[in-house]
């Protein structure tokens, strides 16, 4: 069997962020969680595939994928998906979203042919992914993950908010899944728990053996009948937005080849690094590896 072109796959929307951040000035951004999610993992060496749904006139807008050295091929839509993130008050986790515009869900038909050790859909909305995309991708050679955000960010398109709420298909769209990635709103929104390890142990028992979630403070993994826990260490929070993209991109990348772990200690010092600037990761694999040391993840189950 020739070996895959790519070890790492994201497909999603790429967008246009307006965050107002309360007490700051506002930031204009290209963003996405398949632009940060590729962006990190190139940097950690692997070799990167982005599959990004846009309007092809706005592609020079994120000519940063392409740039960090992660091959990209565009799915064309009518409209790049806009998106403005509001901070109300001092707490990053406390933000209000709406979706201005969106590139549309992906079909099956629009995608071209993968040649890849995994793909993770990285959505930033349930205006990406259908159930039917989710069931196509699992019948391939690869491993799979998704980002819930993907579905539980429920766009109104009267009013384009977001709401968070429940998913009636999360059971089957978990089952269908190697790894997911969730943050601690999500978890508590699909489980009922905003404890880490319980709400992850609930997500595990619908039948995907890899579960990610984060929070303001760090990141959780439960796998192998283990669950560990690695704080971050960023600074400041300037750069929270894309967070919980990044953290599992960087995830994903080292647990190719490492630990549990190992892994999650690799995230959490990459997306605090990310976290003390805006935009997606510029660092190197050296100031990850730096970050690293001395810091060891806590098992909690």
């Amino acid at each position: 069997m020739m070996q895959p072109q790519y070890d790492l796959t994201f497909i999603g929307h790429v967008c246009f962020d307006e965050i107002l951040h309360h007490g700051r000035p506002t930031v204009y951004q290209a963003g996405s969680a398949v632009l940060c999610g590729a962006m990190a993992a190139v940097r950690t060496g692997k070799r990167v595939q982005a599959i990004l749904k846009l309007n092809p006139a706005d592609i020079a807008e994120f000519a940063a994928i392409g740039k960090s050295g992660a091959d990209v091929a565009i799915i064309p839509a009518a409209k790049t998906t806009r998106m403005r993130v509001i901070h109300p008050s001092d707490n990053v986790d406390d933000r209000e979203m709406l979706q201005l515009e969106s590139a549309e869900p992906i079909t099956v038909g629009e995608l071209p042919t993968l040649s890849t050790r995994h793909v993770h859909l990285a959505g930033v909305t349930d205006q990406e992914f259908t159930l039917d995309l989710i069931r196509h991708l699992r019948s391939g050679p690869w491993t799979l993950s998704a980002d819930m955000q993907s579905f539980v960010r429920q766009v109104d398109l009267a009013t384009r908010h977001i709401s968070f709420a429940d998913v009636p298909a999360k059971k089957q769209i978990v089952a269908l899944l190697d790894s997911v990635k969730l943050d601690i709103v999500e978890a508590k929104m699909l489980t009922g728990s905003d404890d880490l390890a319980t709400a992850a142990g609930i997500i595990q028992s619908w039948g995907c053996p890899e579960v990610v979630i984060t929070q303001a403070q760090g990141v959780l993994s439960l796998a192998e009948g283990k669950a560990y826990y690695q704080k971050f260490s960023n600074s400041t929070d300037i750069g929270r937005t894309g967070r919980g993209d990044t953290t599992f991109a960087a995830y994903l990348s080292w647990r190719q080849e490492h630990d549990v772990e190992e892994s999650l200690r690799f995230a959490a010092a990459l997306v605090s690094l990310k976290m003390e600037t805006p935009g997606p990761f510029q660092g190197t694999l050296e100031h990850v590896l730096v970050r690293m040391k001395d810091k060891h993840a806590v098992m909690v189950r």
